[in-house]
This record gives C-alpha cells, structure tokens and sequence, in this order.
C-alpha cells in the first residue's frame, strides 16, 4: 500500500514463477558445474587424456556462456520482477540482511572474474595455475549458495526473527542446513545434466561414452540423496504450517508429488544414458534437461505453497501488510487497515472512499490493492474460475470474504478493510460472474456442501463440522439456520430448507463412508 500496484494480466506469482525458477536452473548449475570443471581436468591432467581436455575447454564456454551471462542477466530479472510486484518484501529483505547481500555480492563478483579467467586462461596459463583460477571460482559460487540460502530459506521458517530482529537468528534459521544439503545435492546434478547436453554432441563415439558415464556418474549419487534431503527438509518444517499446504487448496502437496515423480523421471533418464552412451542423442539430453528443471520447478512451488499465505513466514503478506504491528517496521498491520480503510491508508489510489455512485470501482481498486498480488481476474489463480465453480451471488461473495482466513485451511490472509470495502469489493466480483436473482439453488448435499462447505471444511475427524454437527438429520438441519450460533466464525449463510436437510444427510454419509465418530445424543 505505500507504493503502487503493477498490473500483470497473467499473474504477478507466476511472472515472479517463470524468472526465477529458470535462473535457479542455471544458478544451481553454476555451483556444481564449477566442481565438475576443476575435478574433470584434475582428472585429463592425471591421466594425460587430450581428447577430455579438448571437450573440456569447449565445455567451459558454455559453462561460462550459461552461467555468467544468462546467470547474471536472470539474477538481475529477478530484483526488478520482486521489486515491482513485492516492493515491501524486498525492502525488508535488503533491511535485514544488507550485510549479507553485500558478502554474496562480493562472491558473485569475484566467481564472475575468475569464470572468465578461467575461461581465457586455457591457452595461457600453467596447469596449477588454471586449476587455482576454477578452485577459486567454484568456492566463491558455493559461497553465494551459502549466503542466498539463509536469505531464502529465513523468508519459509523465520524462527524467532520476527520477534527479535535479529540477524543470525533469521539467517540460521529451522530450515537452513537441510535446505542447503538439497541445494547442493541438485547442484551436483544438474553439473551432470549440463554436461550430457554437450556429451551428446561429441562426434567419437569412444570419446561420447566416456563423457557419458562421467555425467551420469555426477547425475545418479546425486539424486539417490534428494529423498533424505527432502524429509529432511520437510521435519523442520512446523508440523502446523505443513498441513495447511495439504488442506483444502493442497497445491504444496500436488507440486511435492509433482517434484517425486519428475526427479525419478531425471535418475531413469540419466540411467538409461549408461546403456548405450556412445550413441547419446541430442534430443534425449536435452529432453533430460527439460525433465530436471520442470522437477526444479516443482521444487520451488512447493517452497512458495508451504509459505503463503506470507511472504515472510508469520510476518509479513504479499499485499505488504505485515501479520502484527511491530514498532520500526513502518507498514501497516490487518487490524490497523481493517480500522482504518484500505483506500484510505493506501498512498497509490484515486478512490479514497466508498460510496453509491462508486461502489464497483472501489471494489476493483480493492481487487488490485488486496488480491492482484496473488491473483488475476480469469488467468493465473483467476477468481472468474472460482466464482464460476461456487455461483455465489453478491451477498454471498461478501459472506465469504468476512472468512477469508479459514479458507483452505488459512492459506489467504484475512479481509483487510471496512465492512463497506468488503461489500464494495463483492460488488466488483459479482461483476465478473453475474449470478441471476431468480437462479434455481442446487439442492443435493454434495453440490451444498461443495459451494458452501468445502473452501473452509474438510472430511476429516477432527473438523468442527464433522465433529460436532447433531447425527440427528433433522435436528443438524434446525441448527444450521443459525450458522454463526452453531460456530461462531462462520458466515451467516442462508440455506432454504432442503438445502440444509440434504446437506445433514449428505454428512452423516461421509461420516459413515469415512468412519468418522458422530456426536453423542445432545452434543454439539
């Protein structure tokens, strides 16, 4: 709220999505691939083999090619893409750790200067000489990983950061060392995966086998380690934050089994590269590589999912409110907005207040202050698709904002604004999915329950709606006229009376279908 709003009609998370998921690709490849330089010519030195030397040269400018002008411009990409679309995070980023943003710049540097060195060295250097050039490199590049990590992973699980501020504590925070361990276990691999894509080009076939099983050698041990560096990871993960990205919108679980699949996908195409590797194709290491950055991807969708709905874990939302008011921050808190206004404590609109005449251009302004940070009217996380699938109409559309939070499980932060706002910005998203006043209602249970249930509720024991809903069908049916007096922060959504009998019914089934307890005779 106190800088402007970028508009990006597909969606600001997946511009974000797009550029930094490609620059991890090769910043990940920069790390390893500095390892597998110096050990590969460590290992021609030894053995006098002038044909690896020779592959090796050429493959170093493509290494250099990749990583230092594709790594840097992409790194760069990345500082505008988040500046423009989360100014705030990235403040707080630069703030808390500018002393550590200023030592990884000095490694990037001096792994930048010694890539090039090492580059057009070849020729004119001495052996232990050039070898000291990709050593050095290859410690400066790690020591990047080393820096970013605690930056990255301080933004999943701050630990006691967001109460003392304090640098070390956010930097080593719960997820630091198994982060870092996948990091760079992926590292190692992709320095393989690289490496087959210019394996594959090598005319002797004598030559291209040897390459081959070398790559794969650096692709296989690798990813074998991923699935312990992965549970891991996921233990120090807090057990609540974990289970609300496998609720009820469980995209960190979709992208996690996503990233399984497509990593084994990586380890058998990188095996089936060892049956025959003197006649290693082009279009198969190229397809591997395909393979391993979708996995890559995955990878960072989960991060991303198991975060949200912050962008700094449990402090600060990617609408730039920050979760509580914390002195010297400077932003505002939900409860500070939500008293104030959101077009009144917003610097960047021409709406400052609701009124008859305006209500549905507040309501966008609403829209583009409150939500296009993570979503889009009908592209990415489009709400057209959402409005579609419930038929709300505006009434119930400004029920359900009152609720955000519950929501899959909490992964959206509460409605920030007046209750004004709030029915301002129900008024613009009726607009996009009309619903006619005298549309027919669905009755059965299961679309009941699925329009009006299943965004907070889960078929589950230990849900309050399965939990304590009366196993008595008509006596659940009387107490569902009065929602907010059977849980307190419900909406107060209006069902006629089939709809809430059906509804009974159709959760005593699921009670019965998924061996759930119902209430004793008089609970509640």
């Amino acid at each position: 709220m106190n800088y402007p709003v970028w508009d990006v009609s597909f969606g600001a998370g997946l511009l974000i999505a797009l550029v930094a998921i490609l620059h991890v690709f090769v910043s990940h490849f920069a790390v390893g691939g500095g390892l597998f330089l110096v050990l590969t010519e460590h290992r021609a030195l030894r053995s006098k083999d002038s044909e690896l030397m020779g592959w090796l040269k050429k493959h170093s400018k493509f290494f250099v090619l990749v990583t230092v002008v594709y790594g840097a411009v992409s790194g760069v990409g990345i500082w505008f893409t988040i500046g423009l679309i989360s100014p705030t995070a990235t403040s707080n980023l630069i703030h808390a750790y500018v002393w550590g943003w200023a030592i990884e710049w000095v490694f990037f540097f001096l792994e930048i200067t010694a890539a090039l060195l090492y580059l057009y060295g070849w020729e004119k250097l001495t052996p232990r000489l050039h070898l000291w050039y990709g050593w050095i490199y290859f410690i400066a590049a790690y020591m990047s990983l080393v820096v970013i990590n605690g930056i990255i992973t301080f933004m999943l699980t701050a630990g006691k950061w967001t109460e003392t501020h304090e640098f070390w504590q956010g930097f080593f925070n719960p997820t630091y060392w198994p982060s870092l361990a996948f990091r760079t276990a992926i590292s190692l691999a992709l320095a393989g995966v690289y490496a087959l894509i210019t394996a594959s080009v090598v005319k002797d076939a004598g030559l291209k086998a040897r390459l081959v099983r070398w790559s794969a050698l650096w692709v296989v041990p690798s990813l074998a380690v991923l699935p312990a560096c992965g549970w891991w990871y996921i233990q120090k993960i807090p057990a609540e934050v974990w289970a609300n990205a496998r609720g009820g919108m469980p995209t960190g679980t979709h992208y996690a089994t996503l990233a399984v699949v497509l990593l084994g996908a990586t380890l058998l195409l990188a095996l089936l590269a060892l049956v025959r590797p003197a006649k290693l194709h082009l279009a198969f290491s190229l397809l591997l590589a395909l393979v391993a950055l979708c996995a890559m991807g995955s990878f960072e969708f989960v991060r991303e999912a198991v975060r949200k709905p912050y962008v700094i874990s449990n402090y600060l939302y990617a609408n730039s409110l920050y979760s509580t008011t914390i002195p010297g921050d400077g932003g505002f808190s939900i409860d500070e907005v939500t008293s104030a206004g959101i077009l009144k404590s917003s610097k960047w609109t021409s709406i400052h207040e609701v009124t008859a005449e305006n209500q549905v251009a507040a309501g966008h302004e609403v829209f583009r202050l409150e939500c296009q940070s993570c979503h889009t009217v009908d592209a990415y996380r489009g709400v057209k698709g959402y409005l579609v699938k419930n038929d709300w109409d505006q009434t119930k559309i400004n029920q359900m904002l009152g609720g955000l939070n519950f929501m899959h499980n909490g992964v959206m932060p509460s409605f920030a604004g007046t209750d004004t706002e709030r029915g301002a910005l129900a008024a613009y998203l009726f607009t996009i999915h009309p619903v006619a006043a005298n549309a027919p209602q669905p009755t059965d249970g299961a679309t009941v329950y699925a329009q009006n249930c299943a965004m907070c509720h889960q078929i589950k024991a230990e849900d309050k709606l399965f939990k304590n809903l009366p196993a008595d069908t008509k006596t659940a049916s009387d107490a569902m006229k009065d929602l907010t007096g059977l849980f307190a922060l419900m909406p107060d959504i209006k069902l006629n009376d089939q709809q809430r009998f059906n509804l009974a019914q159709w959760v005593n089934d699921q009670r019965a279908s998924h061996g759930i307890a119902a209430p004793k005779q008089g609970g509640n």
